[in-house]
């Protein structure tokens, strides 16, 4: 997979070493080379705190330094970032430093004095790896998401075959594809029914804060499992409802509508909303 320029240039790097001439080198490089999201500390104490706040891309970490050295950051940001990748590329000019520093979490080194090509090249290399590993991240999340609804959508088949007297679905606009029963009247939606409607939806005074709470659930696309609802019927008796619905979603996690089932109660349901 090859990565869009922009998104490698706009990758956000920090730079990490206690000298300043260092510092000001590396900015020019990677400036003169397009990256736009450079930041530097001369202070190892304020690493974590950066990186917690910025989620840096790449950090160009210097090993020796004062008062806490790279490997002391290293130790610091593998302690926060858990199992997660450690995007550190370190800075040294110690030859026995270099397997040491890979040990203790480096993706790679550069060498000082800095070879202007090989440090261009070696975060270019690095970058792509980080952001590739980011996709990765992201499309994991995408296929739990996924079979997160899938198994929604199992346990929603399983309560319609189960119990359900009616039922609607809605397509991504919200218009009304299917409907059976009292749905439309209870969202306050009349004269909105398909033509295969199977059954008029009952008049009567709806609970207007529990048709609001409904109405509100169904328009955040969230699911809801046995909420209660009630009307009044014209002669001062109360029918009870129980509704559950949740939003539909393709395999790529795209909204294509929403679908709920519903029974009357014979009674107002026990601690159900």
């Amino acid at each position: 997979m090859k990565l869009p320029e922009a998104e490698i240039r706009a990758a956000r790097i920090l730079i990490v070493d206690d000298q300043e001439a260092n510092v000001r080198l590396l900015e020019r490089l990677l400036g003169e080379a397009g990256y736009s999201a450079v930041t530097s500390t001369m202070d190892p104490l304020q690493v974590c705190d950066l990186h917690r706040q910025h989620d840096h891309d790449l950090i160009l970490l210097d090993l020796q330094m004062p008062v806490m050295d790279g490997f002391a950051v290293m130790a610091a940001l593998n302690l926060e970032a858990g199992d997660s990748y450690l995007p550190v590329i370190v800075l040294t000019a110690q030859p026995g430093h270099k397997l040491q520093a890979l040990q203790a979490g480096a993706k790679d080194f550069i060498s000082k004095p800095f070879d202007l090509l090989e440090v261009k090249t070696r975060i270019r290399n690095m970058l792509e790896v980080r952001l590739l590993y980011r996709r990765l991240e992201a499309h994991n999340e995408v296929l739990e998401r996924t079979a997160e609804l899938r198994a929604s959508e199992a346990r929603f088949r399983s309560l319609t075959e189960l119990a359900s007297d009616w039922h609607w679905e809605q397509d991504k606009d919200d218009n009304f594809t299917q409907v059976t029963g009292p749905v439309l009247a209870m969202l306050g939606l009349q004269g909105q029914t398909p033509a295969d409607s199977a059954e008029p939806a009952p008049q009567g005074g709806w609970n207007e804060a529990e048709r609001e709470a409904l109405r509100e659930a169904i328009a955040a696309r969230q699911p809801f499992l046995d909420f209660a609802i009630s009307r009044v019927d014209a002669d001062g008796g109360v029918q009870h409802y129980r509704v559950s619905g949740e939003p539909m979603f393709t395999q790529s996690c795209q909204f294509i509508g929403y679908r709920g089932v519903g029974v009357a109660m014979s009674a107002p349901p026990a601690g159900l909303r």
